[in-house]
């Protein structure tokens, strides 16, 4: 089973948007120090179920994008594609996190699927 790991919301002042989720819903949003623009957002107690997520900048969309868990990235966007989905966003890399891409579900859904790679450049 694929577990969903993370959300991502998009803002063209994200660290406006960070402020909102901070005070609105208490989340803890910091910065990342990697080499994009970034803020991880933690939304609550680890122990309780849950997840956390990130705001980039870019425009908002019409959706949150839910990244998916791949413990082969490949495979995983082959797997989506042979069920109908079409990629999106190719195989990148988030230096020091790991490897990323979207596929868009038949309905117009997209998904993020990411592997961990602390190596990943």
């Amino acid at each position: 089973m694929s577990r969903v790991i993370h959300f991502d919301l998009m803002s063209e002042q994200p660290d406006k948007l960070a402020e909102f989720c901070t005070k609105a819903f208490g989340w803890n949003v910091v910065k990342w120090d990697g080499p994009m623009e970034y803020w991880l957002a933690g939304t609550g107690d680890r122990a309780k179920p849950g997840i956390d997520g990130g705001i980039g900048r870019g425009k908002p969309v019409d959706q949150v994008v839910l990244t998916i868990d791949a413990a082969d990235l490949d495979a995983a966007v082959a797997k989506a594609v042979a069920a109908g989905a079409e990629v999106a966003q190719p195989r990148g890399p988030i230096p020091g996190a790991g490897w990323f891409a979207t596929v868009r579900a038949p309905d117009g859904n997209l998904f993020g699927l990411m592997q961990d790679d602390p190596a990943a450049k």
